[in-house]
C-alpha cells in the first residue's frame, strides 16, 4: 500500500507584487491620512466609504480591457461552476469608479453638489515593478454637480493645502494645471475633429503622453508615419501632414514658445523692467521655476502661456473656450493667494488626457533624489486629477460635471523619506519586567497605572528566566525605559527605572568616568514610578 504524500508546507512569503507594512511604517501612513483628512474635512468635504468590491460593470471603462474582466483587475464570478453563473466581481480599481456609483445609486439623498473625500487600498492585477506593487493607497477628493471650474481651482488649492500639511515645504512642489478642451481646440484647427478622425486622435494623444519618455522628436515621429525604437520595433505614426504635425507641436512646446517670448521681451525692455521678466528662466525640463522665483515673475509666466494657447487653440471655440478656463483658474487662485509659484498654468500636462474632459492637474515634487542606481533625478508626480464630466452618465443617462483629485499616499510618504522628515524608529512601550513570576498581579498593577497616566506600556510576556532576554526584547521593541522591581525592591518598597535611550548613548560613545558621572538606572520609591517615567520621556521628547 502507497504512503499517502505529505502536504507541502506552505511557502512564507508575499504574493509576487504585494507587501507587508510593519510598525513605524503604518504609524506614518495613519498619521498623513489623518492630516489630508483634517485639510479636506476643512474643505467641506465629506468622509465616504465605499464598498472594496465592485461589479466588473460598473467599473466600465475603468478595465484595462472590457472584453477580459479579469484581466487588470482582480475579478471572480460568482456561482461560476453552477448552472447559472453570476455576476463578475472584482476588487475596485480606483476610488473614482465607486464613487459614480455610489452617486447614482443615492443620488436622491445625497447634496448637490455633492463633496466627498475617500481613504483606502485599491487592486490592480497589473505585472509590479520596483515601488510598483498590485495593492497600495489612494486619497481621493471629488466634487459631483458643479459645472463651473471654480470647483477645479479649489481642488488644486486643496492639493497645495495637503502638501504643505504633511510636510512638503513650499518652493519643493508646484500644481500645474491644464485643460483638455485647449488640445480639443488643438486637434480642431489641426483638422483632427469628427467621429472619421477618431483613429489618429488616438494616436495623437498616445503620442503626446509619451512627451516626458520620448522628447519632442520621439512625439513629432508618432505624428507623422510612425517611430523605430531602440530594440527596432516599429510602432505607426498617426499620419499627419507636415502643417498639421506643426500645430499639435506647437501645443506641446507651448512652454517653450512662451520663454523664447519673454526672452524677447526682456531683451528690449530697460534692466529694472527685465529683471521682472527672469521669469523666463522657466526650466522645462522639470515643469518649476528656480529658486528665486517670485509672485509677480510668475503672474507674468501665467499670462505668457495662456497667450500663446490662445494664438494655437484660440480659432477654435472649444480651445477658446479652455483658454477661458485655464484664465478663470489662475485668477481665482490668485484672489486666494495661490499664486503661480505654488500652483502654474502647464500645457505639458498630458497624462490624463484621454480620460479628462476639462482642467488637468498633476502635483510634482521638484526635489532631485538619488535613485536605487544612485543616479539623480527629479522626484515627480504625487497626485493628479482632473474634470471628468461623462463618468455618471454611464449609469444615470445624463451628463453629471464632476472634479477631483487622487493623491498618491505612498509615493508621498517615499518623498518625505527621501527629504529626511520620517522617524524611521518608532515610539516604543515602557516595559515593565519580570523578576518573579508569583508576583505578575503586581507587575500588571504597575502596567495599568503607567497606561492610566498615559504612558504607552506593556509587561513582559515571554519567558522571563533570564533576565537580559529581556532587556534584548526591550531594546528590540524600541523602548525607552524598562521597569524592575525583584524581591529585595519590593520589600524596600523601591523600584529600578532604566533609561534606556541614554545607556545605549553611555555605552556607545562614553569613558568609564562618564559613565560612573551619568547613570542611567534610578531608584525611586514605588509611589514615584510614574513622575521619573515621565521625567525620562519628556527628556528625550
Amino acid at each position: 500500500m502507497a504512503k499517502p504524500k505529505k502536504t507541502p508546507r506552505p511557502k512564507a512569503e508575499t504574493p509576487k507584487g504585494f507587501r507587508d507594512y510593519f510598525g513605524s511604517e503604518v504609524t506614518h501612513r495613519a498619521e498623513m491620512l489623518s492630516k489630508i483628512a483634517a485639510v479636506y474635512h476643512r474643505y467641506g468635504f465629506d468622509a465616504l466609504e465605499s464598498s472594496g468590491v465592485e461589479t466588473v460593470e460598473a467599473l466600465g471603462k475603468f478595465l484595462p480591457d472590457v472584453d477580459r474582466p479579469n484581466e487588470g483587475v482582480f475579478a471572480w464570478q460568482e456561482d461560476a461552476d453552477s448552472g447559472k453563473p453570476g455576476d463578475w466581481l472584482a476588487l475596485r480599481y480606483d476610488l473614482t469608479a465607486p464613487l459614480a456609483r455610489v452617486y447614482a445609486q443615492h443620488q436622491n439623498d445625497l447634496p448637490k453638489p455633492y463633496r466627498r473625500y475617500a481613504m483606502g487600498p485599491v487592486w490592480r492585477n497589473e505585472k509590479p515593478g520596483p515601488g510598483r506593487f498590485r495593492q497600495f493607497y489612494q486619497c481621493d477628493a471629488d466634487t459631483v454637480g458643479a459645472p463651473s471650474v471654480a470647483a477645479d481651482a479649489e481642488i488644486c488649492a486643496m492639493l497645495a493645502d495637503c502638501l504643505e500639511e504633511v510636510g512638503i515645504d513650499r518652493g519643493d512642489y508646484v500644481v500645474r494645471v491644464n485643460n483638455r478642451k485647449v488640445l480639443n481646440g488643438v486637434m480642431e484647427v489641426a483638422g483632427l475633429a469628427g467621429d472619421d478622425k477618431e483613429a489618429e486622435r488616438g494616436i495623437v494623444l498616445r503620442a503626446i503622453d509619451k512627451l516626458d519618455r520620448l522628447g519632442p522628436d520621439g512625439v513629432r515621429a508618432l505624428l507623422g508615419e510612425g517611430r523605430k525604437d531602440e530594440s527596432g520595433d516599429f510602432t505607426k505614426g498617426a499620419g499627419l501632414t507636415e502643417s498639421q504635425r506643426n500645430i499639435v507641436m506647437g501645443f506641446v512646446s507651448a512652454n517653450d514658445t512662451a520663454k523664447s517670448q519673454l526672452e524677447r521681451l526682456s531683451s528690449s525692455v530697460d534692466k529694472t523692467s527685465a529683471s521682472k521678466l527672469r521669469v523666463a528662466a522657466y526650466d522645462n525640463s522639470t515643469h518649476v521655476f528656480p529658486y528665486w522665483r517670485s509672485a509677480e515673475t510668475s503672474k507674468i509666466w501665467n499670462k505668457q502661456v495662456l497667450s500663446v494657447l490662445q494664438d494655437i487653440a484660440g480659432g477654435s471655440l472649444i480651445g477658446a473656450q479652455g483658454v477661458a478656463e485655464l484664465e478663470t483658474i489662475s485668477d481665482l487662485l490668485d484672489a486666494q493667494g495661490y499664486d503661480a509659484t505654488r500652483i502654474i498654468i502647464d500645457p505639458s500636462v498630458v497624462r490624463g488626457l484621454g480620460y479628462y474632459t476639462g482642467p488637468v492637474y498633476e502635483a510634482e515634487l521638484t526635489f532631485d533624489i538619488q535613485d536605487e542606481k544612485g543616479r539623480t533625478r527629479n522626484f515627480g508626480s504625487v497626485a493628479g486629477g482632473g474634470r471628468y464630466d461623462d463618468l455618471v452618465k454611464r449609469f444615470t443617462g445624463q451628463e453629471v460635471p464632476a472634479t477631483g483629485v487622487s493623491i498618491g499616499v505612498d509615493r508621498l510618504l517615499a518623498a518625505l523619506d527621501a527629504k529626511g522628515r520620517l522617524d524611521k524608529t518608532a515610539d516604543g512601550p515602557v516595559v515593565v519586567t519580570v523578576m518573579d513570576k508569583a508576583r505578575m498581579a503586581d507587575y500588571q498593577t504597575m502596567v495599568a497605572e503607567l497606561r492610566q497616566a498615559g504612558i504607552r506600556a506593556e509587561v513582559y510576556l515571554g519567558n522571563p528566566k533570564n533576565f537580559g532576554n529581556q532587556l534584548k526584547y526591550a531594546d528590540k521593541r524600541g523602548s525607552p525605559v524598562a521597569v524592575i522591581e525583584g524581591g529585595d525592591e519590593h520589600e524596600k518598597g523601591v523600584v529600578q527605572i532604566k533609561d534606556l535611550i541614554l545607556g545605549a548613548k553611555l555605552a556607545e560613545n562614553a569613558s568609564l568616568e562618564e559613565w560612573k558621572d551619568r547613570p542611567s538606572q534610578y531608584e525611586v520609591p514605588r509611589d514615584q514610578l510614574i513622575a521619573k517615567v515621565r521625567e525620562i520621556l519628556d527628556l528625550h521628547s
